[in-house]
């Protein structure tokens, strides 16, 4: 499938420190312009992430299986601007439910 040419494919991952769990955005090197503000498009992104994943059973399994200072990806979510979904490939990690 041919993504338009404003849509932007983000990385997102779960970094757990020893006090909290951090969402991480992966922005790529070339970014459509008509992403003006960062912090909106990254709480758009992650937003997005949690509509299509179960938030909770998604941290508690990083919380189960990961040490402090482990980065976990979560997968990637292609969206435009306006914030319409193109492609989505996003996954709770370890195979929990």
């Amino acid at each position: 499938m041919d993504e338009p040419p404003d849509a932007d494919r983000f990385g997102v991952a779960i970094h757990r420190t020893d006090a909290e769990l951090r969402f991480l955005v992966r922005i790529p090197s070339e970014i459509s312009s008509a992403w003006q503000d960062p912090d909106a498009f990254q709480s758009l992104v992650e937003s997005l992430v949690w509509d299509r994943l179960d938030r909770q059973a998604t941290l508690e399994s990083i919380v189960r299986h990961t040490e402090p200072d482990e980065t976990v990806s979560l997968g990637s979510i292609t969206i435009q601007p306006d914030g319409t979904v193109v492609d989505a490939d996003l996954d709770t990690p370890f195979g929990d439910e």
